[in-house]
């Protein structure tokens, strides 16, 4: 039982070690072949956006906003990815814990 709470307690610091990381970690997205780039974190949140001046047309003000929401969805996606790597091998061992007693509620 010893065994299986430290293995629990391991768990929990390399999960709070991986958030911390992914906090940290930035992605960028891009849309209209790079006119507009999207930097977030791993976390999800936009940390800045950049656009070529050559996209920004006043007569056309729907494509510039096509291109922002495409940009930040394509970081949103990366971010998810990169937290599906850092996150995945935790979630695993935590549902191999669980047939190990539902000791995986003590995690959380």
């Amino acid at each position: 039982m010893q065994q299986i709470l430290q293995q629990a307690q391991k768990m929990q610091q390399q999960l709070a070690a991986a958030q911390q990381e992914l906090a940290e970690a930035e992605v960028t997205g891009t849309a209209g072949g790079g006119l507009v780039t999207a930097v977030v974190s791993g976390g999800g949140e936009l940390k800045s956006l950049s656009i070529d001046p050559k996209v920004v047309d006043p007569d056309d003000v729907e494509t510039l906003s096509d291109l922002v929401v495409a940009a930040v969805r394509d970081a949103n996606r990366a971010a998810q990815e990169l937290a599906a790597q850092k996150m995945g091998p935790l979630a695993s061992g935590m549902g191999g814990m669980d047939e190990l007693g539902g000791l995986g509620g003590l995690l959380g």
